[in-house]
């Protein structure tokens, strides 16, 4: 009876620790998940609005929520295909998400999938490489600048490739979809205003390695 009473139990605080309510108020849709979906999954040839590989076009919400079941990471096609040792996605040259990124979207679908934004307020006070641009970077960037495939030549995983698209005075332009330029993140609507103001305080503070 002792032995069937603490199975019991072990049942109980099993389903009640599946259950927990997840939330995370740092992880926002637009600013958190988004980035790694566009920066790695809508290149060309790819889940983007123009080829929609596999039927996905993973540019937008609506596209991403096609291979997402709300709250059920395990039964979301778009978490499935991109955990595990040998993820099936994305595909190389592209390399596997980092841990966090695949914590992130795991998290953000256990929260419900929200379509979510400005969950943070804009602070351009301290602007910082470490702290405040290098996260920018790596998640909108790094899926199509890195040392194996530099799209437009650059590599930006480093300070120094990130530098050398300042001093092309080609950064600007690109994230700001200004004429003339390849307007930067791909398939999708430019940086929000505050990390596109940020991104530009940093130049013009002389764009420190701090």
């Amino acid at each position: 009876m002792k032995k069937q009473i603490i199975l019991l139990a072990a049942i109980a605080l099993l389903f009640t620790t599946c259950t927990k309510e997840v939330y995370n108020s740092e992880i926002c849709f637009q600013e958190t998940i988004l980035p790694i979906f566009v920066s790695n999954c809508s290149q060309s040839d790819c889940h983007n609005s123009q080829e929609r590989k596999a039927g996905y076009d993973l540019s937008n919400y609506e596209g991403i929520m096609r291979g997402v079941k709300a709250k059920h990471p395990l039964l979301s096609e778009v978490y499935k295909t991109i955990r595990g040792n040998s993820p099936s996605m994305p595909r190389r040259p592209y390399g596997s998400l980092s841990a966090r990124q695949i914590t992130d979207i795991k998290v953000w679908i256990e929260m419900g999938a929200p379509n979510t934004s400005h969950c943070q307020s804009c602070d351009t006070t301290l602007i910082t490489y470490t702290a405040r641009i290098r996260p920018i970077i790596d998640n909108w960037c790094i899926g199509c600048h890195t040392a194996t495939n530099a799209g437009g030549g650059y590599d930006l995983t480093t300070y120094a490739g990130l530098v050398s698209s300042v001093t092309n005075a080609r950064l600007m332009g690109t994230l700001r979809h200004q004429s003339g330029y390849s307007a930067m993140p791909k398939n999708t609507s430019p940086l929000t205003d505050c990390d596109i103001n940020a991104i530009q305080k940093w130049i013009n503070t002389g764009y420190l390695q701090n």
